[in-house]
């Protein structure tokens, strides 16, 4: 199952689609009552879920042509979680480019967290902040979405805690990140967090440790791995954190990039306006990011 966010008319509606994006119906014209997603995630109740397909039949699809897609959570109720060098070979370039901001023995996987007020959809522009930034970067990343809130969970039943599963690009002013020491401000300016196209739910998309992810700007091939190279797991990410920590339902975890971000190119080569940053991860979809 698939689930977007759109603005039909004036109006932001939910989705669902059976089959791939290839047909989609609004919620409510399904009988049920969620005005976003957020509210979905939280009430859709197991019988409710089940009874989608079902619902669907007979049901009038929403032709794509006349709505705009949305981030599938716009305004996210917390900051996103987001997991820092969790791909080796991104450790590398990250290090060759500030050692004093990313080198070291890291033993423990590294948290932190993303402010966003408002999340871009597929499409929409990023700000190049030309004066503030001046080392404007990219990180095509797997997101999770908690389904239900979690505490003390264990590393087997996190997965089971999962809604669904987006992309999120971890849009990042380096100079910004690295001249405060810590990230929180690099990562968190408006329009930083371009997300979508839609949640996947787990039993479309399978297994989260085997997906193709890659991104390219301007059509160039620049990061091109498979999420079985992630250190820490969805799993265990969920797992770890919630050890002392609760997660409520919607919570967001980007699950951080790989290798081939702007700052790794020899030499550092990043984005300007005019630039399109496409993200792509296997069984999800793409995520589209125009520079301005």
């Amino acid at each position: 199952m698939r689930f977007y966010t759109v603005l039909r008319g004036q109006k932001e509606e939910v989705l669902f689609s059976p089959d791939g994006g290839q047909n989609a119906y609004a919620i409510r014209e399904l009988g049920l009552p969620y005005e976003d997603m957020d509210r979905l995630i939280e009430g859709l109740t197991e019988e409710e879920r089940r009874s989608l397909p079902e619902r669907a039949k007979g049901a009038v699809p929403v032709e794509w042509e006349s709505v705009r897609l949305l981030a599938p959570i716009v305004r996210p109720r917390q900051d996103l979680i987001c997991l820092g060098i969790n791909y080796r070979d991104h450790a590398s370039e990250a290090g060759s480019f500030s050692k004093e901001a990313f080198g070291g023995e890291r033993p423990y996987t590294i948290y932190f967290s993303k402010r966003v007020s408002r999340a871009n959809g597929s499409g929409e522009p990023v700000p190049s902040y030309e004066g503030y930034c001046d080392s404007l970067d990219y990180e095509a990343e797997l997101a999770c979405v908690l389904g239900r809130s979690v505490k003390g969970i264990s590393e087997a039943e996190a997965e089971s805690a999962v809604f669904g599963y987006t992309i999120v690009n971890d849009i990042t002013a380096r100079n910004i990140q690295t001249r405060h020491k810590q990230w929180y401000l690099g990562k968190s300016l408006d329009g930083f967090t371009p997300m979508g196209p839609c949640i996947v739910t787990p039993d479309e998309l399978g297994d989260p440790k085997d997906l193709a992810i890659s991104s390219r700007v301007n059509g160039e091939i620049r990061q091109q791995s498979n999420t079985k190279y992630m250190i820490q797991t969805v799993a265990g990410a969920i797992a770890e954190l919630s050890q002392a920590m609760t997660l409520e339902a919607g919570t967001i975890i980007a699950m951080g990039t790989p290798a081939g971000v702007g700052m790794g190119m020899q030499p550092p080569c990043f984005l300007k306006k005019g630039d399109e940053v496409v993200c792509e991860i296997e069984k999800i979809g793409t995520l589209r990011s125009p520079v301005e």
